[in-house]
């Protein structure tokens, strides 16, 4: 070989593309896509994708970034027919989103996205987006004691019973959690049910905290494409906590209340009700389009409340709106969060009071739990597993039982 010879390196191979209208509109993409692929990736139009992505070369890629922006969608049709196109290969979707409508990203991320990433680009997050996509199968990632071990029958009938805080702080995931694990472990070991909790609180949900269980990308995926969900992907989109209840978190990132929508919420709780007896929702306090869904869909709609002004008002709002709708608001029943205790005579005439005001009845007192209450969220457990004397735990013991009772005596009549 001759000394000056000059060494020929192969071309990388392509593992990635862009799909775009035009990708010079988006300057921004081509830098971030050289700095994470160097070479390593392509561009094509949205008129040359769909025969690309029918050619078997397609398969090797890892991902697409399909980049779109307000003109686009016009164009909504072709582009979710390459994201589907795109998913039949198998490969990764990005999306990449310029001021679009939330009811075209909710279209495309429905259709097959996995990613989606704001344009202009934060920095950063095109290289974090691919990371994730990256990562392994989230449901083999899962420790063995967290993934979902009931059988996906999808032929029961489960009672629903949502929990609604009429303030903020007044306990109503506490009860949500506590209401679950104790309805869990309620019954013969043999015959206790099978419990599924569900936040759906989807910008400040805090029921992951409450056990310290991990937020999942899958529950994007999930609440993204309701159309196409079956039982098992709700149930392996949800996270086992003691071997005994299936939970689904809010997602990893706070979301629009309005990214999910009635319809979409009623395939949520009409499969979470015909894979499990029972259904806990832990509903935000913010009144949303499908609040009715669930209203409609649960047997119980339990409302917390403490004895102040906010929470008066605010039970006070709610029953107008309720009863102008028309809506069913005999399903709710009304718990007092910081009860006063049996010799504070004052504290239960004002009870009494608030009861005769609003024109409701307070069903269940629950006692301030105090400082275990806090240590318990903290440490991600139960009171049942972190405080079990504590009279508190014992008032949800009592509530669970009184429902897991009534539940099987309708079955019994039936």
């Amino acid at each position: 070989m001759s000394s000056n010879a000059v060494l020929q390196t192969e071309p990388q191979p392509i593992v990635a593309c862009t799909i775009s209208r035009d990708v010079q509109r988006f300057d921004l993409l081509i830098e971030d896509m050289e700095s994470v692929l160097g070479e390593s990736w392509g561009d094509l139009t949205f008129d040359d994708a769909i025969a690309f992505l029918d050619q078997p070369e397609a398969a090797q890629l890892e991902f697409v970034a399909v980049a779109v922006d307000d003109r686009d969608e016009s164009s909504l049709a072709l582009i979710t027919d390459i994201v589907k196109a795109a998913k039949q290969k198998k490969l990764k979707v990005i999306v990449i989103a310029d001021d679009i409508t939330p009811g075209a990203l909710h279209t495309l991320m429905g259709k097959g996205g996995d990613e989606f990433v704001p344009y202009p680009l934060p920095e950063g997050e095109l290289a974090n987006a691919i990371e994730r996509i990256r990562r392994p199968d989230p449901i083999a990632a899962l420790p063995e004691e967290m993934q979902a071990q009931i059988k996906k029958t999808g032929n029961k009938d489960g009672k629903v019973i949502a929990v609604h805080g009429m303030a903020g702080g007044t306990g109503a995931t506490l009860t949500a959690v506590n209401l679950a694990w104790e309805l869990a472990n309620t019954g013969r070991k043999k015959e206790q049910p099978e419990v599924c909790l569900i936040d759906l609180d989807l910008q400040q949900g805090s029921v992951a905290t409450y056990l310290d269980l991990p937020r999942r990308e899958t529950i994007f995926e999930l609440l993204s494409d309701t159309e196409n969900m079956d039982s098992e992907s709700f149930v392996d989109a949800t996270v086992t906590y003691g071997e005994k209840m299936q939970v689904l978190t809010s997602p990893t990132e706070m979301l629009p209340l309005d990214f999910i929508d009635p319809a979409d919420v009623e395939r949520i709780v009409e499969m979470a009700r015909t894979n499990f007896d029972f259904v806990i929702i832990d509903m935000p306090s913010t009144i949303v389009p499908w609040t009715e869904t669930v209203l409609n869909a649960a047997q119980i709609y339990l409302a917390t409340l403490e004895l102040e002004m906010r929470s008066a008002q605010n039970t006070q709002r709610m029953k107008r709106l309720l009863q102008s709708e028309e809506l069913p608001f005999e399903k709710f029943r009304f718990i007092l969060n910081r009860a006063p205790k049996g010799m504070d005579l004052n504290g239960k005439s004002r009870v009494k009071r608030l009861g005769e005001s609003l024109g409701i009845s307070l069903e269940v007192h629950l006692p301030d739990g105090g400082r275990q209450v806090v240590e318990a969220c903290d440490h991600g457990a139960p009171l049942a597993e972190f405080a079990g004397k504590l009279p508190l735990r014992k008032e949800f013991s009592k509530l669970a039982q009184s429902i897991y009772e009534v539940s099987r005596a309708e079955a019994v009549a039936q």
